[in-house]
């Protein structure tokens, strides 16, 4: 075999049969691990592997960083460096019934203010963990998680050890920057094998092939994710340089040619272009009859207007695009007896029953518990302890009880009605006038303190990583705890006193409690845990106010003027920053060394005050044009309304030109927001 090798080697330099063995191999890979088509035997393919190997270890000045050699998984990583995307990663709007399908082009057309028949790109959606590769000039340097959405944890070491994902794009013309978005997942067969691999080592097994690949992807080790049998399936973009498209379709396709796995790729039959709703609905079920029999798991089918410029044209909605949506089939069901219903009370007071069932499997996963929400809808579905009832998984994920086995009831059973006081502090509970949940009146409840400080930890508000929910519910429970400034008042000390605390775990503890002292505004104003608030509003207002200050004096009207906010939250907002004790404890934490900081945009510029929305085409990339309005005090909106200032048009510009007409918004050129500057 080396005699082989050497001749090789002998009719060109190390560096061309380098070239000649990477796309070689690349080749095989992609025949093997996307068509699973291999055109050579398992013993050949092995002697190229080994061939490359021996050239790489006694050549240097290779190019490896796209050899197959990397697939390996390179050294242990310590943690995974966070990093914004360019264009946020949105999630989607969902629904469980196809009909759904059709109140969704309704909207569409009305947006667009059109009777027209809307094309749309139909595919399955994928059970798995959302990802992002990067390509400059062809070449994958970067994988990214979806995370926030905004910011996403490096796992590129770890992408580059699936096999199917190409380290170099199958093209020539390769465009300056290409993002792929996609999904890894692990196919039923290949898990099915995994787990009984992980039971014979004597290793706990995975629940199910979404859990297994997100848990692949977030090792420390890629040596352990090169060990997992992950699959990727890219099918949507990010940011694109050098390259343009007209439709999803044509993304897609394109991806396809340039050896990126898709659904397209893997079967033809799987997705699909439809002319208005009933053919999508239609997918939909052709879809659900196929389910069982395809190799990886799916929940559903999204729904994307096919057209990239109408897609512009209907914008976002906060986190979610206005021209896609998913459709999600029902969940597995299963069987099983309420054994007790517990009452728990959560951050802001409401009071949530909880059915504690007898252990039952469903999708895979044993459920020990199930959500009955409130008191109208356990009167609704007739739940007492003792029924058998029919559970599932909404969204395949969060256990409910679906309907009740009324032959098999207890002829002793009585109804369940809520307490009439706090289980957790015993004062009275009150249920609002158009409202369905049952409150905790009082703001001092132990619950309610204990579930506030456990929000205001997680890890997408102030992040303090080694504080646990456990840890919380014993420093409330030893009075060491009852506010969030309280957090940075805590003492090394004062942990240690405390049952199974160590030095070390101490210092981790007030290190990481010193580490959340410089949170971003939106993350504090989303941390201070005010109803209706969530992280999507928290940067709206965050945007809007600039700082903590501004943000507390608001009054009413001027929080109707901040984009998508409506009477309800501001009338939260305001019962907030009206009582005077919470607005002290953001002080106090200010005196404590919390420093909040705004990074998003410029506070004063020739463009403050001021909000943009961009349609068409401009003569600088947009990203760069909606950087020069924020860099200058301005903000951009996600769609068109009264509160929009100024729409800024560019080259073919579609509907929102009207729309803006008809709500008196200013239109101006690109050439005009240069002079304002």
């Amino acid at each position: 075999m080396s005699q082989k090798r050497t001749q090789k080697n002998s009719q060109g330099s190390p560096q061309v049969r380098h070239e000649e063995l990477k796309k070689l191999i690349s080749t095989h890979d992609h025949n093997y691990y996307v068509l699973d088509k291999p055109t050579i035997t398992d013993f050949e393919y092995d002697q190229l592997f080994q061939e490359l190997l021996d050239l790489e270890a006694t050549t240097e000045g290779l190019g490896i960083s796209d050899s197959p050699s990397q697939r390996v998984g390179g050294q242990v990583l310590e943690s995974f460096k966070k990093v914004n995307h360019r264009i946020p990663m949105l999630s989607l709007g969902n629904s469980y019934s196809p009909e759904d399908i059709f109140d969704f082009d309704e909207r569409v057309k009305k947006f667009l203010n059109t009777e027209n028949e809307i094309e749309y790109f139909c595919e399955p959606k994928f059970d798995g963990l959302s990802m992002e590769l990067v390509y400059e000039k062809g070449q994958l340097i970067r994988a990214l998680t979806r995370g926030d959405g905004t910011v996403g944890e490096d796992v590129t070491q770890n992408i580059k050890t699936i096999k199917s994902i190409p380290l170099k794009l199958a093209t020539k013309d390769a465009p300056e920057i290409l993002e792929v978005r996609g999904e890894v997942l692990i196919f039923k067969q290949d898990f099915a094998k995994l787990n009984e691999a992980q039971q014979e080592n004597g290793q706990q097994t995975f629940a199910n092939p979404r859990n297994a690949a997100a848990g692949s992807m977030r090792q420390l080790d890629p040596k352990v994710t090169a060990s997992r049998p992950l699959k990727f399936f890219g099918y949507a973009l990010g940011m694109v340089e050098g390259l343009s498209f007209k439709t999803q379709e044509g993304i897609e396709e394109y991806f396809a040619e340039h050896g990126i796995p898709t659904a397209l790729k893997a079967n033809s039959d799987l997705v699909r272009v439809c002319k208005g709703p009933q053919e999508v609905v239609d997918y939909y079920h052709h879809i659900g009859t196929v389910r069982p029999s395809l190799p990886f798991d799916i929940d559903g089918i999204v729904v994307k207007v096919n057209s990239l410029r109408i897609q512009d044209d209907l914008g976002l909605v906060a986190r979610s695009p206005r021209w896609a949506t998913a459709a999600k089939f029902k969940p597995e069901q299963a069987t099983t007896v309420i054994e007790e219903i517990n009452v728990q009370v959560g951050r802001t007071g409401a009071l949530t029953p909880v059915a504690i069932m007898t252990p039952v499997k469903v999708g895979g996963v044993t459920v020990t518990n199930a959500t009955l929400h409130n008191q109208d809808e356990i009167n609704r579905k007739d739940v007492r302890v003792g029924d058998t009832v029919v559970i599932q998984r909404a969204g395949d994920v969060i256990p409910e009880v679906v309907s009740v086995v009324l032959d098999k009831r207890p002829k002793n059973s009585i109804p369940f009605l809520m307490p009439t006081a706090c289980p957790a502090c015993k004062s009275p509970v009150e249920k609002l006038e158009g409202e369905v949940v049952t409150r905790c009146v009082n703001p001092l409840c132990v619950a309610v303190v204990k579930e506030s400080l456990k929000h205001f930890v997680a890890r997408r508000a102030m992040n303090i990583d080694k504080v646990g929910d456990r840890l919380i519910e014993t420093l409330v429970d030893h009075k060491l705890l009852t506010c969030f400034s309280d957090f940075y008042r805590l003492t090394k000390e004062q942990i240690l006193s405390l049952d199974r605390q160590g030095e070390k775990s101490a210092e981790n503890i007030i290190a990481s409690i010193e580490k959340s002292k410089n949170p971003p505004l939106a993350r504090f104003i989303f941390a201070l845990g005010i109803r209706f608030v969530g992280e999507q509003t928290g940067k709206l207002l965050a945007d809007h106010f600039v700082n903590i200050e501004n943000f507390l004096k608001a009054n009413e009207e001027e929080l109707l003027q901040v984009p998508e906010i409506g009477p309800k939250v501001a009338k939260s907002i305001i019962e907030w920053t009206a009582n005077a004790r919470l607005v002290q404890e953001v002080h106090d934490m200010q005196k404590l060394g919390v420093h909040i900081t705004n990074p998003v945009r410029a506070t004063e510029g020739a463009l403050s005050g001021m909000s943009f929305l961009i349609t068409g085409t401009l003569p600088v990339k947009r990203d760069d044009a909606k950087d020069v309005i924020e860099k200058n005090g301005g903000k951009i909106l996600s769609s068109v309304s009264s509160k929009l200032s100024y729409l800024v048009v560019g080259d073919d510009p579609g509907s929102k030109v009207e729309k803006a007409q008809s709500l008196g918004v200013k239109i101006i050129s690109w050439d005009e927001l240069q002079q304002m500057l």
